[in-house]
């Protein structure tokens, strides 16, 4: 039986901050980074809370949040109180604040209400029941997975993106792409995942390029902010796939921003998932018609399916050269050295993820080492 679930009420458009006077007498703790602090875009959200009983800020955020950063936060609201969290910043600052109130309702603070205002449009952890936390000891990053870490609130103001400069927009537009690609063809979905996977991916070819050169444009904005949040619904209830199996243990080993890590891989993982050399006849495989049908809606070469998947991976590559993406882990900044101290720990990390649960063709050590080859060429 399947089964799809949105908890999250979702507050979108200009003026969607607004939302915040509703709450005004209330006591509010507000989870963020020091940038959100030194740019004044906190003022756009302490400006609509005046009328709160209190206010306090803690402002530690760092990506990729450690358990010790959990730890630290927590105690800071144990000591400030506040009946609600609000969680501002990229998905650093939301995923951190996310398992700052699990943890807390977990110790007996009772229930907290969890408003998560996006900054960046990429990660969709404003409506989903996951966060990643890194544990420094290991150099691993662990998805966390629980319905109470789902938000009860999320605004979604496209004026708190406009100044997010170019490189931010395409590693977090294409984590858009990646989560929408991930869940259309995860084992678990379905037809409303695949309705909200394929809107986010219509809205992201679209309008991410435009976003990338033309950052003030509100409308584009806006747009990604929704791709955002419907990639986000739709892997929220089906899972992801092999792309962020890797991509996580590439970021806690490296520390690439997670929407680079993706892309770097997705054309790949397209390649692998489609297993074209499976596709003999008319007997291609589910997910290469669907990622086949993706290139057909979004104006590629479409006469076969297989023209239709290698039309989607070199427009992809084509979209990330256009941004000024790497293409390789060398072009991230890896050396060689670094990679080869790693890569047992990689593909043992990605075979562990609880994200590799659910992609749509079978993976074993071979297969990671497969992938990462074509982003680590002429390694020997």
């Amino acid at each position: 039986m399947n089964r799809f679930k949105i908890r999250t009420e979702v507050r979108f458009n200009v003026n969607a901050l607004d939302t915040l006077y509703e709450f005004n007498g209330k006591s509010a703790v507000i989870i963020t980074d020091k940038f959100m602090i030194s740019s004044g875009l906190i003022n756009k959200i302490t400006d609509k809370m005046q009328g709160y009983k209190n206010i306090a800020i803690f402002d530690e955020i760092t990506p990729d949040p450690t358990t010790e950063l959990i730890a630290k936060g927590l105690k800071f609201i144990t000591e400030n109180g506040g009946e609600i969290v609000i969680a501002l910043g990229g998905g650093s600052a939301i995923d951190a604040a996310k398992a700052i109130v699990l943890m807390g309702e977990k110790s007996g603070m009772g229930d907290l209400k969890l408003i998560a205002i996006p900054t960046t449009s990429g990660t969709g952890s404003e409506v989903t029941k996951f966060a990643v936390v890194t544990d420094t000891a290991e150099g691993r990053k662990y998805p966390l997975v629980d319905e109470q870490l789902i938000p009860d609130l999320a605004i979604l103001d496209p004026e708190l993106v406009l100044s997010a400069p170019p490189s931010v927009t395409a590693d977090t537009g294409m984590d858009v792409i990646t989560h929408a690609f991930e869940a259309l063809v995860s084992l678990s979905n379905n037809d409303a995942s695949d309705a909200l996977a394929e809107k986010a991916l219509l809205l992201a070819f679209k309008y991410l390029p435009f976003a990338f050169k033309h950052g003030d444009d509100i409308v584009a904005r806006e747009k990604m902010h929704s791709a955002s949040c419907l990639a986000g619904m739709a892997f929220n209830e089906v899972g992801l796939g092999i792309n962020h199996g890797i991509a996580h243990a590439l970021g806690a080993k490296f520390h690439i921003p997670h929407g680079r890590a993706n892309a770097l891989l997705l054309p790949h993982v397209i390649r692998y998932n489609a297993h074209l050399r499976a596709c003999f006849g008319n007997n291609p495989t589910d997910a290469a018609e669907r990622y086949a049908d993706i290139a057909r809606k979004i104006g590629l070469p479409h006469d076969n399916v297989r023209i239709a998947v290698e039309s989607l991976i070199e427009e992809i590559k084509h979209m990330m050269r256009r941004m000024d993406m790497p293409a390789t882990l060398w072009e991230a900044g890896v050396t060689k050295e670094q990679f080869k101290a790693e890569r047992e720990n990689i593909i043992r990390s990605a075979l562990e993820d609880a994200c590799t649960a659910t992609n749509p063709r079978e993976v074993d050590a071979a297969g990671i080492e497969r992938i990462l080859s074509h982003i680590t060429p002429d390694l020997d």
